[in-house]
């Protein structure tokens, strides 16, 4: 029993060391000597394995030590150099405000002139490159880029030769301005295609080749054909077929740049197109309209026939003609001569109104499209507004012109409403004086009839 305890403690203990110790080769022992023996071992060796550690480390650190003093010294260097840089920053700053104080008195009051010699080529430069000029004569401008470089600089002056040409350019567009020059060049046509066509340049206001207006993009230099042209454009191919003398053409002289009014002209809607911006409700005016006209027209016709015939029939009362309103009345009046005077007036008068009704025909609806004309424009212009705030809450208020647009459209209703009022209203002042005319006949004709018969 004794020995079967001792080879479970022995055991125990080497499998405690075996778990402590893996990195071990732990033999099997068979008595507790060998045990102790090979636990002396493993403790040596750990020992020489710890000293080997401890010299790696030892010697490791020293090597960082090293680094961290090499980079001591390197960061001590560089805030020697930076201290240097710092002092010689300062030296030269100085230095360069002394060579600026010694420029300016040097150059007095040049300074200011080239100050002016500046401002002057920022200015033809900005002509130029917007001038129709340079559609003949491209690449003008390169040399004031250079030149505007170089005065902007603290440093360098223009030279006389560089003053000398911008002043030669400055004189070259004035004497272009006045010509009138033929040059070929390519011009985007309205359709997209490009061809090489002769082009005229009048001064430095329009382009025109071919009997068309062009325009010039100074941005990327192409020269387009205008998709919609004035109207009148015979002017244009008339000088471009001329060679001397004058010709009468139309130029737009809104600035070197040229076409801002051309455009602002072309952009301007026609009739037909103001009159298809008016939309349903313009369209549905335009009926009413054409129907107060040929109603009008009709009645005047009529009512012009009619009194023609009765002014017929009032130079012969004695033998009336029932073709007219007269001489059906003047037959009644006959026809009853034996009636006492108020039977009479009371048949004339019945007369009269059954003849009132064919002539005043016509006249209550041409009223009636004189007042509605002017609604239906007002319900018009009422839409409109309603879709151009809907547009105005959508996408803001930023673009004036699209707003005032849009407004411009709304109102067109209410211009077409009016259009058709005024007319209709005086044509039905017109024809209702036709009429009225006519009624005056028959009832002083009734009159004297009826006075007549009370006379006799």
């Amino acid at each position: 029993m004794k020995m079967t305890f001792r080879k479970r403690c022995l055991t125990l203990v080497a499998g405690s060391l075996m778990m402590a110790a893996p990195a071990f080769a732990v033999e099997k022992a068979a008595s507790v000597d060998e045990l102790m023996k090979l636990i002396n071992s493993a403790k040596i060796n750990e020992s020489k394995e710890h000293k080997q550690r401890e010299a790696e480390f030892l010697k490791a650190q020293s090597s960082q030590q090293a680094i961290l003093a090499q980079a001591k010294a390197t960061m001590s260097n560089e805030e020697a150099r930076s201290d240097q840089l710092e002092k010689t920053f300062d030296e030269n700053d100085l230095q360069i405000e002394a060579l600026r104080k010694q420029l300016d008195e040097r150059l007095g009051s040049l300074k200011e002139l080239f100050g002016h010699l500046t401002s002057t080529a920022g200015d033809v430069r900005a002509n130029l490159n917007q001038s129709i000029v340079s559609a003949q004569i491209p690449g003008r401008t390169d040399f004031l880029d250079g030149l505007i470089a170089k005065m902007s600089s603290d440093t360098k002056l223009p030279s006389l030769a560089e003053i000398e040409r911008l002043w030669a350019e400055m004189s070259r567009e004035m004497v272009e301005s006045g010509k009138v020059v033929k040059f070929p060049a390519t011009v985007v046509k309205a359709d997209g295609e490009q061809a090489e066509q002769e082009v005229v340049r009048i001064g430095v206001f329009n382009l025109v080749s071919d009997g068309a207006y062009l325009d010039y993009s100074a941005k990327n230099g192409i020269i387009s054909e205008l998709a919609r042209q004035p109207a009148g454009t015979a002017g244009a191919a008339a000088l471009q077929g001329a060679s001397e003398g004058f010709t009468a053409v139309g130029i737009d002289p809104s600035g070197p740049s040229g076409g801002n009014l051309l455009k602002a002209l072309i952009d301007t809607p026609t009739l037909v197109e103001k009159w298809h911006q008016g939309g349903l409700v313009g369209y549905i005016i335009t009926g009413v309209g054409v129907i107060g006209l040929l109603l009008a027209l009709w009645r005047f016709l009529v009512l012009a026939g009619i009194s023609s015939k009765v002014s017929s029939q009032l130079k012969n009362t004695n033998a009336p003609n029932e073709n007219n309103p007269l001489g059906r009345v003047l037959k009644v009046g006959k026809d009853n001569a034996s009636m006492d005077a108020e039977s009479l007036e009371l048949k004339l008068h019945e007369a009269v109104l059954k003849e009132r009704p064919a002539i005043e025909a016509g006249l209550n609806l041409l009223k009636i499209i004189a007042m509605v004309a002017p609604l239906l424009g007002l319900l018009g212009t009422v839409t409109g507004m309603i879709v151009t705030f809907q547009q105005i809450t959508i996408f803001g208020a930023g673009d004036p012109k699209a707003m005032a647009g849009g407004i411009s459209q709304a109102l067109v209703t209410t211009v077409e409403g009016l259009c058709v009022a005024i007319p209709v209203v005086l044509l039905h002042t017109l024809i209702n004086g036709r009429a009225q005319h006519v009624l005056h006949v028959l009832e002083e004709q009734s009159a004297g009839i009826i006075a007549e018969n009370a006379e006799g």
